[in-house]
């Protein structure tokens, strides 16, 4: 108990600490926001990868698709490295720091605006960000609570209160900057840490070989393995179409999501795009690939302690196959989840915060907003905004992949495609956009309710949404007027580089005429 209280303090030591060094690139809306769009590109793809994979990934879905795909579930880690980083780099990432910085857009909500010169556009994006960022954040206070209760014996309700305060603090002190390099330093314990849990819990199963063995061995009288021998063995696990539907909501989805995207606006230069792809990508492959690896042995945890009658506690799963390991590992658990949860906290907070300040409150409430108040009345909102997250993680209404599915779903599924298509397409419509916004929501919301629930898994409801996104965006922007052609011009002339040479040589005029 002494060495994991010793290892908390110096965390949180090290995260406030940061938080007090970053005040100084914090002194202005486009510091505290985006430090500057002066980030290196180890600094943005390790911020990128940290907030990508939190509390959310390590306990709730690695146990919760661990559980039911066995060690398929790895598929899901592959599918967030090569989709969901590499190849959301390679689209997204030079011209989202190109057209974003021509626009002098901050935020998602404040890119949609002024991409599509629509006021109501852009406050309709804010108010989408606000409500569905809470569930998400409350679904990460969830999963690491999880685990501090295993760990410590903490009540839940006091782990979720202390890290949200801790979280709090040092985005208030730091913004951007703060954020990013506490990002980087939680990496890189998420690294290590994932490493060694893993080499840990096969050995205490007798390796590799023997775990999988076990795994395979499991009876296929099991209803969800629909009677195939060694299905959590396999190569594709029991069901993989409903796989495939994780795969698509947690690779696809983070094309769409505000707090994930606004990391390729902070990027120091295109140069660093480049870089940051490859580091992002290799992170991802270890910190995803590892969590959903392990998670897919958690048959071999099946113990009282993750049922509830008839019921499985799929955030128990992975907290119970935890408890195994000795003390000086769970330490090294306790810092890894803390610092994937911390950093996905740290850049929801100040997402939703940024948004209600630049996009709803700027203009519309207060008119002429200098820069003092803008980032007086962010870290107001830093606050409102934990404290409504924290409300909803004291009483759970769902486990949390549930509460991930319904935030992705809708965030991903209204912006995904509209962001997309505005980087590369001229022809996008205002009425194109409307419909993206409206068809997700819809999809998201009418599945919450049991009479209107038109597809049983949230999860699947999440990749349906950004599917329909995709889908009905082009078509209704091919049907319906676009933006005149000085606005789109003027938008797009961000793409057009200029290059100076200067000449060295100059021929005579004849040769020149010549």
């Amino acid at each position: 108990m002494l060495v994991k209280i010793l290892l908390l303090v110096v965390f949180f030591a090290i995260m406030i600490s940061v938080g007090l060094y970053s005040r100084k690139h914090s002194t202005n809306v486009n510091d505290f926001v985006l430090g500057g769009r002066k980030v290196g590109p180890w600094l943005t793809a390790f911020a990128y990868g940290t907030s990508y994979f939190s509390a959310v990934v390590c306990v709730g879905y690695a146990g919760q698709f661990g559980y039911k795909y066995g060690i398929a579930a790895t598929w899901i880690g592959i599918g967030n490295a090569f989709i969901g980083s590499l190849l959301a780099w390679v689209v997204l990432g030079r011209r989202t720091r190109i057209m974003t910085k021509f626009l002098d857009a901050k935020t998602m909500p404040d890119f949609f605006g002024k991409r599509y010169h629509s006021k109501s556009m852009k406050i309709a994006a804010a108010f989408i960000c606000f409500i569905f960022l809470i569930p998400y954040t409350s679904s990460v206070y969830n999963g690491l609570s999880r685990l501090f209760e295993m760990a410590f014996g903490v009540p839940y309700a006091v782990c979720v209160v202390v890290m949200a305060t801790l979280t709090c603090v040092y985005v208030i002190l730091g913004g951007y900057m703060a954020t990013a390099i506490n990002d980087f330093i939680q990496g890189i314990i998420m690294i290590i840490g994932i490493g060694a849990v893993i080499f840990s819990i096969l050995d205490g199963r007798g390796g590799f070989i023997n775990a999988v063995g076990s795994l395979a061995q499991i009876p296929s009288d099991i209803p969800v393995t629909q009677g195939q021998p060694g299905a959590f063995a396999s190569f594709f696990g029991p069901d993989p179409l409903n796989l495939l539907g994780v795969v698509i909501l947690t690779s696809l989805g983070t094309w769409g999501l505000p707090q994930m995207v606004q990391k390729f606006y902070a990027i120091r230069d295109e140069r660093a795009v480049k870089t940051g792809t490859v580091i992002s990508t290799i992170f991802a492959v270890i910190v995803s690939c590892g969590c959903y690896f392990l998670g897919g042995f958690g048959r071999l945890f099946d113990t009282e302690a993750i049922h509830n009658g008839d019921k499985v506690l799929y955030d128990a799963i992975v907290p119970s196959m935890l408890s195994t390991l000795p003390d000086v590992l769970i330490g090294v658990v306790i810092m890894l989840v803390l610092s994937a949860s911390m950093s996905t906290l740290a850049s929801l907070v100040l997402t939703s915060s940024s948004t209600l300040t630049i996009d709803l409150i700027k203009d519309n409430v207060i008119k002429n907003m200098d820069e003092k108040k803008q980032i007086v009345t962010m870290r107001i909102f830093l606050v409102i905004f934990i404290v409504l997250s924290v409300l909803m993680a004291l009483k759970p209404p769902t486990f949390i992949a549930q509460l991930m599915g319904i935030s992705w779903g809708a965030l991903a599924g209204a912006f995904l495609a509209p962001f997309m298509y505005g980087l590369y397409w001229k022809g996008v419509s205002r009425a194109g956009v409307w419909a993206g916004f409206v068809s997700a929501i819809l999809i998201t919301v009418l599945n919450l309710f049991p009479q209107t629930q038109f597809i049983k898994s949230p999860i699947n409801a999440g990749a349906a949404a950004m599917i329909a996104g995709l889908v009905i965006v082009p078509l209704v922007s091919l049907v319906t007027p676009g933006l005149e052609k000085g606005e789109i011009d003027f938008v797009f002339d961000c793409y057009k580089e200029k290059h100076m040479v200067e000449q060295q040589y100059a021929l005579p005029d004849e040769q020149a005429a010549e």
